[in-house]
């Protein structure tokens, strides 16, 4: 799916599934590193290995391996992701149906920005799934730390209005009590 703009001049056009969506990354790490460059030589590898071996272009394997490979370093990597579908928090893929309330706290004295969510009445978390303990400053009970510099909330605030429903609210947690993000 992409959205065309019919303007002449308009730019190229986007998968749409790719920007309705916000999304926090942790920092990619050494280990993330090495295992992404080690599993792109061990594609390289195996595709000069089939080339030599069947005689066939083992340019084909590199090509259809990578984005596979890619996504899901990328997948590791994030933190806090809402889209269409959705909230992911933490490895916890909730449905909007089961969400009552996005909750940001920024504590002071840390270099993390808690987000977290906020379950409807009589909603659950999947089967198989714990709640990471609780945080002082975060009052809801799925939540996850992210890197302050990589947190905006006005980006978040925006593409909750939208691509989240519209029931959904972003509350901010402070110590003098919550109030809703604008």
């Amino acid at each position: 799916m992409s959205h065309a703009n019919g303007a002449p001049g308009a730019g190229p056009t986007r998968r749409a599934g790719r920007w309705e969506r916000y999304r926090v990354t942790h920092p990619f790490s050494p280990q993330d590193q090495a295992a992404l460059w080690a599993s792109i030589a061990g594609v390289v590898a195996l595709a000069a290995l089939l080339g030599w071996a069947f005689e066939m272009k083992g340019g084909v394997v590199v090509v259809a391996a990578l984005p596979f490979i890619i996504s899901s370093f990328e997948e590791r990597r994030t933190a806090f992701q809402f889209d269409t579908t959705g909230v992911l928090s933490g490895g916890v893929r909730l449905p909007w149906t089961d969400v009552a309330q996005l909750v940001v706290a920024t504590p002071p004295d840390g270099e993390h920005a808690l987000i977290g969510v906020r379950l409807r009445p009589g909603a659950s978390l999947p089967p198989g799934t714990d709640a990471p303990a609780q945080h002082p400053a975060m009052p809801a009970p799925v939540h996850v730390a992210v890197p302050r510099h990589k947190f905006d909330l006005a980006k978040m605030v925006g593409k909750a209005r939208k691509y989240a429903p519209p029931h959904i609210r972003i509350v901010v947690a402070e110590p003098s009590g919550e109030r809703v993000a604008t």
